[in-house]
């Protein structure tokens, strides 16, 4: 069961196949596995011990950043994710990200957002310049609502951490360029991924 794999000089950090989207553009639905991990389908939930006796296991030798992205939404697991990064900074000084959907307050609605400052940067998936598009692109569970609450995620974010909003280049052009206004409009960064079906995608 691969909890830790790497991706070119990236350690990843897959603790839940859990989400509650299903992107149009997701790599679960092209393939098993990312980068060393042959699968990223986990047997089970690892628990808090389970995640650190495999973090200790592995060669960091080469790694410039432990990021928190699998086959799932980090943040299912909020509480156990800040735990392994508090961990993780006693034993390196790698820098560590999240990945996310930016959807927590609606997964875990109890989350302080101010642990958040455990991370050295979070990404968070915009996806879409507005309500709708969004809904087509990213498909949430909840609804029209996530756009609004990723939105205010990504805003209270900054307050603990450095946020860049990520789109994928599948969106479209006319797409991204309303992202890049409403981006700066939030003075938030943002980072264009290329969609090419496979690992060159991850990030």
């Amino acid at each position: 069961m691969n909890i830790f794999y790497t991706l070119r000089d990236k350690l990843y950090a897959n603790v839940t196949n859990r989400c509650p989207c299903s992107c149009i553009f997701c790599l679960r639905d092209s393939g098993k596995g990312v980068g060393s991990a042959e699968s990223l389908w986990l047997a089970h939930e690892p628990g808090y011990e389970e995640i650190i006796t495999a973090f200790d296991a592995v060669n960091l030798d080469g790694i410039t950043e432990i990021v928190f992205c699998g086959y799932g939404e980090p943040m299912e697991r909020a509480d156990l994710v800040i735990s392994v990064c508090k961990y993780i900074k006693q034993k390196c000084t790698l820098p560590l990200r999240l990945n996310t959907n930016g959807l927590v307050t609606m997964i875990n609605p109890g989350f302080d957002l101010s642990a958040l400052a455990v991370f050295d940067s979070v990404s968070v998936s915009l996806n879409a310049a507005d309500e709708a598009e969004y809904l087509r692109v990213t498909k949430p569970k909840f609804g029209a609502a996530a756009y609004t609450a990723m939105l205010f995620f990504a805003r209270e974010a900054k307050k603990y951490t450095d946020i860049v909003l990520t789109i994928v280049d599948i969106i479209g052009e006319e797409q991204i360029e309303q992202c890049r206004r409403l981006a700066r409009s939030m003075d938030i960064p943002l980072r264009v991924r290329h969609f090419v079906g496979d690992n060159e995608s991850y990030s």
